[in-house]
């Protein structure tokens, strides 16, 4: 839903969870430099859960996405930092989204211990809404800056140009 909202500014509540994984992309300002996002979205459920590393291998940075009605899916977001730091290392950006904040009043998930973890895995957090469409410019300008920055520092590929 995130990731529909912010590329084709579109939400359904009866949006079906992904499956496996889809691409979109989405062109954007960062500073003074236009990028092109490409953005996989892969699916969380534990059934699809092998499929993660294929497309964290080539990733330069990662949203990962939890419900803060749901304590379950903070502690998934635990699982997905130790995988990516495992096969990605530490030249990825990530940025944790603690989605639904429109529904705050059936927060799970305590604020000061999400805020907490980001801080000691080098993320930033950002809370989103992909329903009342909170956060969204926010939390993809904030990886795509990290990712610049990332790049910058340690000469590893730019994100792709859009061509002009």
């Amino acid at each position: 839903s995130l990731v529909l909202r912010f590329c084709k500014d579109t939400f359904s509540d009866s949006q079906p969870p992904t499956i496996q994984a889809s691409f979109l992309d989405k062109p954007m300002t960062v500073g003074d430099k236009r990028v092109n996002l490409a953005i996989w979205d892969t699916a969380g459920q534990e059934r699809f859960h092998a499929l993660g590393p294929i497309y964290y291998r080539d990733a330069d940075g990662a949203m990962l996405v939890y419900d803060i009605t749901s304590h379950e899916s903070f502690v998934k977001v635990r699982t997905w930092v130790r995988e990516l730091r495992s096969i990605v290392g530490n030249n990825i950006s990530i940025v944790i989204a603690g989605n639904k904040v429109d529904l705050k009043s059936r927060r799970a998930v305590n604020e000061d211990e999400a805020l907490e973890y980001a801080k000691t895995v080098g993320a930033t957090h950002i809370y989103t809404s992909a329903k009342a469409n909170i956060g969204l410019d926010e939390v993809f300008t904030e990886l795509a800056s990290s990712e610049c920055k990332i790049m910058h520092l340690s000469n590893i590929r730019p994100l792709s140009q859009p061509s002009r």
